[in-house]
């Protein structure tokens, strides 16, 4: 017979360990689990918004995340294929940010501390442990079939399951719900030690076939994320740390700062991009963070999407679950209206950046005249997502990025 539990939440990274604490400090029975055991590492550029560290703050985990020292972040310096640049603060952004600045943490940490946070909260953790199979809705909701690193399965039914896990959720693949996105792109990651000429801003480098990240996560260690058309990638079969540096190389603003035999921290590969799902609900299941929608990490959004949708879905899924009654795609209604106010207007934002980077003689048109008409701070302070995105989403704005 199979295992009874409220929620079940497949996937502890940002979005599942944040559903879980709301949903068990609301007093209900939540179960998560994670394939990796924790902590571990991830393929992510590390980069926490001034909003991001808002909802830290919110699920009680600032404190302990601070205490590790790491990077608070002043804003974003951006520097396009033919020379242009420009430098947005948070602090002249406008807007009303929990802090001015935001934080360069690594995703050991980050992730770690908010699984502790949920086990703290009463969630059972199972780790090291795999969604093999995911039912139809029956009457008391859907069964899990889930292995553990020894193989053993076991299987739990739940009034709802929630997918948190990630670009190629399986709870999305296995409900019919994923899609794939034409904007194909693929990250290579890495850590590595000595990156000359960072400051307290995080750096992107736009070129002709991509971008590079750099983010200083202290102790003199920096984030470097490469990211490239799919196409692009498949060159990297076989040798991904030779393809992550020969790549470097070919950015005129890095080359020469990042000395790859210093790499502390292997190069990690993700994508492809532009993976979303064809609706975040359905009966008994519900998808956040990227499972939902991936967004591109060139604006910075990943963690606070994953964080403020998983108060959205914490706030939906309370009050389905105080209904006493199967949960209905009808019943999650709440949550797709709430997900579309809170990030049509982001989602246009990012997908703006990431077609006029398709056009580097653009997109250097642009930057440059967002520098010299003092509109980067507003475009730095909306990718911190303490400004609104309307104030971008505009014909004004747009009207003076160009012409």
């Amino acid at each position: 017979m199979a295992e009874r539990a409220g929620v079940v939440i497949v996937g502890a990274g940002p979005a599942g360990s944040a559903t879980a604490i709301h949903l068990a400090r609301a007093g209900h029975a939540v179960t998560l689990i994670d394939r990796a055991r924790f902590p571990r590492e991830k393929a992510c550029s590390e980069y926490l918004s001034p909003e991001t560290v808002r909802h830290l703050a919110t699920l009680g985990v600032l404190d302990t995340l601070d205490a590790h020292g790491r990077t608070a972040l002043e804003g974003t310096r951006v520097r396009a294929a033919h020379g242009a640049s420009l430098i947005g603060r948070f602090a002249d952004a406008g807007g009303s940010p929990f802090r001015s600045t935001g934080l360069a943490m690594p995703r050991r940490i980050l992730d770690a501390t908010l699984l502790d946070a949920a086990r703290a909260a009463g969630v059972t953790v199972h780790e090291e442990t795999t969604l093999r199979v995911l039912s139809a809705m029956g009457p008391h909701g859907r069964t899990s079939t889930l292995e553990d690193a020894a193989g053993r399965r076991h299987a739990v039914t739940a009034r709802c399951v929630v997918g948190a896990d990630g670009l190629r959720s399986v709870v999305a693949r296995q409900a019919g719900l994923h899609r794939q996105g034409w904007l194909k792109r693929v990250a290579f990651v890495a850590h590595v030690e000595g990156v000359t000429g960072l400051g307290r801003v995080a750096e992107m480098h736009v070129g002709k076939a991509g971008y590079v990240g750099l983010n200083p996560l202290g102790d003199n260690i920096a984030n470097v994320a490469l990211v490239v058309p799919a196409a692009l990638a498949a060159e990297a079969r076989g040798d991904a740390a030779g393809f992550f540096h020969r790549q470097l190389e070919t950015f005129p603003s890095v080359r020469g700062r990042v000395d790859v035999a210093r790499t502390v921290r292997e190069v990690m590969v993700t994508g492809p991009f532009a993976a979303s799902s064809r609706r975040s609900t359905a009966d008994g299941l519900l998808l956040v963070g990227d499972a939902a929608d991936f967004f591109d990490p060139f604006t910075g959004e990943g963690v606070c999407s994953a964080l403020a949708g998983a108060a959205l879905a914490a706030e939906t899924l309370d009050g389905a679950l105080r209904a006493n009654a199967a949960i209905t795609t009808a019943q999650l209604a709440g949550y797709r209206h709430a997900r579309r106010r809170a990030f049509l207007g982001k989602w246009i934002v990012e997908r703006l950046i990431g077609y006029a980077m398709l056009s580097p003689r653009l997109f250097d048109r642009a930057v440059a005249r967002l520098d010299r008409r003092g509109m980067a701070d507003t475009l730095i302070g909306v990718t911190g997502d303490f400004v609104s995105p309307w104030r971008v989403v505009n014909p004004w704005f747009l009207g003076k990025m160009i012409v």
